[in-house]
C-alpha cells in the first residue's frame, strides 16, 4: 500500500502496437503490475508523435495508426520499483523507461462499499409555525412565474418544505372572481403556498417574501406538527 512521503513516478513509454508473446506489450505490463500488488497504474494513448526510428506517428478520421504511442504510468515506493524495474524492462522492449522522484501528499484510497440499509421509521412532533402565501397565478417576480420563484427561493433558504395549491374559485383585495373554467384554462387563478418549518426560519425568510410579492396575502399561524417520515440511516456511521 502506497503511503505518504517519498516515491518514485515511473513512466514507461511503447508504441502501441508492440507486443510480448503475442500480446500487446501495455497489457502485459499492466497485468504484471496489477499482480505485484502495485497501488494503481494509468494508460495514456498519445494521437501523434515519434520515437527512436523518427517515423512521424499519428491517427487520423481516414486511418487509425495502430503505431501510436503509449505511455504507462504508475507511483511506487523507491523499493518496490527497484523490485519491478528488471522485468519491466525486458517488457518494455524496444520502449523507453523514466524514472522521476516524486512526493505523495496524499495517497488513493479503495472506495468503500456501501451496504444497503433498511429505513427506519422515525416520528416527530413539537411546535412549528404555518406561513401561507395568497398570490394570483398570473403573478411574475423577474421574468418567471411568482409561485415558481417562491418556491425556488424556499429550498436556497432551507425551508423544510413548501407545497403550491391552485384554487378552482376565488377573489382577492380588487374583488374579482377568478375561476377555473372547464372549456378553457384561466391563467389568474388564485395560488397559495404553504411552509411548515420553525418561527426563527419563516421570521428570516419573511423580508425576502416582503420583496417578491408585491401584492398579495402572507399569513403566519401556530401549529402542533406530528410528522411520520422514514430516513435511511446512514451505512458509513460508526
Amino acid at each position: 500500500m502506497l503511503n505518504p512521503g517519498n516515491a518514485v513516478k515511473v513512466s514507461i513509454y511503447l508504441s502501441e502496437g508492440s507486443t510480448h508473446h503475442g500480446v500487446p506489450v501495455y497489457s502485459s505490463i499492466l497485468d504484471f503490475l496489477f499482480y505485484r500488488g502495485v497501488s494503481g497504474a494509468t494508460v495514456l494513448k498519445g494521437i501523434a508523435g515519434f520515437g527512436a526510428d523518427h517515423h512521424i506517428h499519428s491517427a487520423s478520421v481516414v486511418e487509425i495508426s495502430d503505431h501510436l504511442p503509449l505511455k504507462i504510468e504508475f507511483i511506487e515506493s523507491r523499493e518496490k520499483v527497484n523490485e519491478l524495474l528488471g522485468k519491466l524492462e525486458e517488457l518494455a522492449g524496444t520502449g523507453m523507461i523514466e524514472l522521476q522522484e516524486t512526493t505523495v501528499a496524499k495517497p488513493a484510497q479503495a472506495s468503500k462499499k456501501k451496504t444497503p440499509v433498511p429505513p427506519s421509521h422515525m416520528k416527530m412532533e413539537g411546535k412549528a409555525r404555518m406561513m401561507r402565501i395568497y398570490i394570483g397565478e398570473s403573478d411574475r417576480w423577474k421574468e418567471k412565474p411568482l409561485h415558481t420563484a417562491l418556491v425556488e427561493a424556499m429550498r436556497a433558504n432551507d425551508i423544510a418544505g413548501v407545497t403550491v395549491y391552485r384554487g378552482i374559485l376565488g377573489y382577492g383585495a380588487h374583488r374579482r372572481i377568478h375561476k377555473d373554467k372547464p372549456l378553457h384554462l384561466s391563467h389568474d387563478c388564485s395560488i397559495m403556498l404553504s411552509a411548515v418549518d420553525t418561527e426563527e426560519k419563516l421570521q428570516a425568510f419573511l423580508p425576502l417574501v416582503e420583496q417578491m410579492v408585491e401584492e398579495g396575502l402572507v399569513v403566519l399561524s401556530d401549529v402542533d406538527i406530528i410528522k411520520y417520515s422514514y430516513r435511511a440511516l446512514d451505512a458509513e456511521r460508526p
